[in-house]
């Protein structure tokens, strides 16, 4: 038997700002809220448990010191990077710089607290 990964925690300073980011980014809607002020996001018909990971954004004034360690790669699934990359874009991403060279086929980019995450070229099938 194995682990499956069921939910990502993000420490983040405005958890209200970041989860209706990444709501629109991932199509995800909220699942709940905790008393500490974290907000749990989803997939809106199967919530956590399913086959994608919840993510839970959890409040923190912890500064933040460099690059993360981990980030988050998100792929389209109904349209083409470049259509993508405008709609994330206007979401409130922005690029960032963590050293690629320009020849990648990723785009690296920040969600609104700088957070980076790469929005890879393959275009993949919704779930």
């Amino acid at each position: 038997m194995a682990c499956r990964i069921s939910e990502l925690v993000l420490d983040c300073a405005d958890p209200e700002r970041l989860a209706a980011f990444w709501s629109e980014v991932l199509g995800y809607v909220e699942l709940g809220r905790e008393d500490d002020g974290s907000i749990q996001i989803g997939p809106p018909d199967t919530g956590f448990g399913g086959p994608q990971p919840t993510l839970v954004l959890s409040p923190s004034n912890d500064p933040r010191t460099g690059k993360l360690p981990l980030h988050i790669d998100v792929n389209a699934t109904d349209r083409d990077q470049d259509a993508e990359l405008e709609r994330l874009l206007a979401l409130g991403a922005r690029p960032a710089d963590v050293g690629q060279t320009g020849t990648e086929s990723w785009h690296v980019l920040a969600d609104p607290e700088g957070n980076e995450f790469c929005l890879l070229h393959t275009r993949l099938q919704p779930i």
